[in-house]
């Protein structure tokens, strides 16, 4: 980020990024939704404002969490994807999950939400890998583009 402040603690230089709010559920959409385009984030149910969305775009990209695609050189052609630092980020949004699904109750869940959830619960180093596979398959479908 722009920010002329340097950290010497590993846990607050990781917060200033990953204790975003915003930069934690645009990184969700990549990797774990594979959402690639700007309008795509909006459709989340989070409901980013697009001057929010186009700033912690920005600083993921700086912060090179993520990279841009325009394959066809304009605007609407372009896309986003996950950086090996940003795919680093998956474990982390894992391990939040599991923090709070244990005290959600089911009947709040959706389907898929309770099979994810049990998918998580039951192994979820296989469920990481899985997530990283389907993803990193998905990134180069969209750089073959």
């Amino acid at each position: 980020m722009n920010s002329p402040k340097k950290y010497t603690c590993a846990i607050a230089r990781s917060a200033n990024i990953l204790g975003d709010k915003w930069n934690l559920l645009i990184l969700r959409d990549i990797i774990l939704h594979k959402k690639s385009r700007f309008k795509e984030f909006m459709s989340s149910k989070e409901k980013i404002a697009t001057n929010v969305l186009t700033k912690k775009l920005t600083i993921l990209l700086e912060e090179g969490f993520i990279g841009k695609l325009t394959p066809l050189g304009t605007k609407k052609s372009t896309r986003y994807i996950a950086l090996d630092k940003g795919i680093s980020a998956l474990p982390i949004l894992i391990e939040m999950y599991l923090f709070s699904i244990r005290s959600i109750d089911e009947s709040v869940l959706d389907d898929s939400q309770i099979a994810i959830k049990n998918v998580l619960i039951t192994n979820r180093d296989a469920f990481e890998e899985e997530k990283i596979k389907q993803y990193l398959d998905f990134s180069e479908e969209l750089r073959a583009l």
